[in-house]
């Protein structure tokens, strides 16, 4: 459990598929490439950011006597997990673009989430907290990327500039 919940095991994969994104999504991959910031960092934000300095939920490991810690010691606010909100904001996202692999999107989110519990950083209803608003966050990320998908912004076409200055009328 103290690597699944480490963030820093899981960024090869997370570079490997956002490579994949753009390389080899098309249209769809480059529009879920950029929105994936975007809704994660409103899920880390809003977590980290807003929620756990609202709420001043203290950590189980700094509240609970013999909390065997398998991690280092934390002192940050508890309330929601921010590592539940990112992995299930991630994880509702793809599951939505890609419905195949959701199964494997939400038992991956789901094991960070319980890691969080599992270590002693977290209650579980942190991790519920933070899955429902990191899936919300991704609900926010699926209207964004419908309307993007649907503009014309993205189905732009090259100007062929001689064809198109002989069309220009003559002054």
């Amino acid at each position: 459990m103290p690597f699944i919940t480490n963030k820093q095991n899981w960024y090869p994969l997370f570079g490997v598929v956002y490579v994949l994104l753009l390389w080899k999504g098309g249209k769809k991959g480059r529009i879920s490439a950029l929105i994936i910031i975007f809704i994660i960092l409103s899920s880390d934000q809003l977590s980290a950011g807003i929620l756990k300095p609202l709420f001043l939920r203290e950590r189980p490991c700094v509240m609970l006597e013999n909390v065997y810690m398998l991690i280092g010691f934390k002192i940050s606010y508890s309330f929601p997990s921010a590592h539940a909100a990112n992995s299930f904001t991630t994880a509702t996202f793809f599951a939505f673009l890609y419905p195949k692999g959701k199964l494997v999107y939400f038992i991956l989110a789901s094991l960070v989430g319980f890691s969080r519990v599992y270590v002693g950083v977290h209650y579980p209803f942190d991790v519920l907290a933070g899955a429902l608003l990191g899936s919300g966050c991704a609900y926010v990320g699926i209207y964004v990327f419908s309307l993007l998908a649907k503009s014309n912004f993205w189905n732009h076409k090259k100007i062929k500039f001689k064809r198109d200055l002989k069309k220009l009328p003559n002054e």
